[in-house]
């Protein structure tokens, strides 16, 4: 098996290095790291001489323009691409934020030698505090999410749970990938194309498959609850989704922002409210009536 790490970066060059030192480390090393650069002039040419070079990896980077809204799902989808093109055959996607630990890899792969039948192979995602992170390393402690399993190394188990998908981390086989398509580019910005792959796998009969040992630490950065600051973009990506699928994903983040007054549901569709309109409403770029 010829195993590629993807990952893609817009600014986090501390976390892209910490990553990159993980995967250094990691029992089972990579036989490619791809790396797509979104409008992001320092990470490629710090790959080249970071923590991966010498290590046997064969390195690739994809500067990749970006816009306003970061393509985050046309930039998974370069990513892929240029693996296989170096002869991957098993694609593991890591968030930039995202640290391996030591037998993270070994665990997706042996959980996609073992799968009888095409899956997205999911592990935990453990949370590192700040104080864990902003040490030289940091500190490989932390809790899962509480509403994903986090299963002992050497278990797996399937699930139809598909909104519970993240691409955080996660593994596929290539016929896997290229049977699904990779994800929909029409998503830019923030929200709702991890959650549209996921709905198209289970759709087409692809389900997830949660798998023991494969844990990843991600590192702290500053965050928001519901993140107002994608509040624009999480409108935009909901209406495509409801356009493609009939219902409305990001439904916790959509009821919080109505309950802070910055958006509203009218006329079935989601359209964001400014405060300086004095609660008039202007409609959502994309939004399409429900």
């Amino acid at each position: 098996m010829s195993v590629a790490v993807v990952t893609i970066v817009h600014g986090r060059s501390r976390h892209l290095r910490e990553q990159q030192r993980g995967l250094a480390r990691s029992a089972v090393g990579p036989d490619h790291y791809v790396v797509v650069a979104m409008d992001d002039p320092d990470a490629l040419p710090a790959t080249r001489t970071g923590p991966l070079a010498g290590t046997g990896t064969e390195l690739h980077l994809v500067d990749l323009p970006a816009g306003a809204e970061l393509p985050l799902a046309a930039a998974r989808n370069s990513g892929a691409a240029a693996a296989l093109a170096a002869g991957a055959d098993q694609l593991v996607f890591l968030d930039v934020d995202c640290i391996p630990s030591r037998n993270a890899l070994g665990a997706y792969l042996d959980s996609l030698r073992a799968a009888a039948e095409p899956a997205l192979h999911c592990g935990a995602v453990r949370y590192l505090d700040e104080a864990h992170s902003r040490t030289d390393p940091p500190v490989l402690e932390g809790l899962p999410h509480p509403a994903r399993p986090a299963l002992p190394p050497g278990e797996t188990a399937p699930s139809t749970a598909w909104p519970l998908f993240w691409s955080l981390s996660f593994a596929v086989d290539a016929p896997t990938w290229r049977m699904l398509g990779g994800f929909c580019a029409d998503y830019t910005g923030y929200g709702a194309e991890d959650t549209d792959f996921a709905l198209a796998a289970h759709e087409a009969g692809v389900n997830l498959r949660w798998v023991g040992g494969a844990d990843v630490f991600h590192q702290h950065h500053p965050s928001s609850s519901p993140p107002v600051g994608h509040r624009d973009a999480i409108l935009r990506n909901a209406a495509i989704f409801h356009r493609r699928w009939g219902r409305w994903p990001m439904e916790g983040w959509l009821r919080q922002f109505a309950e802070l007054g910055i958006a509203t549901f009218r006329d079935g569709s989601w359209e964001p409210v400014d405060p300086v309109d004095h609660g008039r409403s202007r409609p959502a770029t994309g939004a399409v009536p429900g």
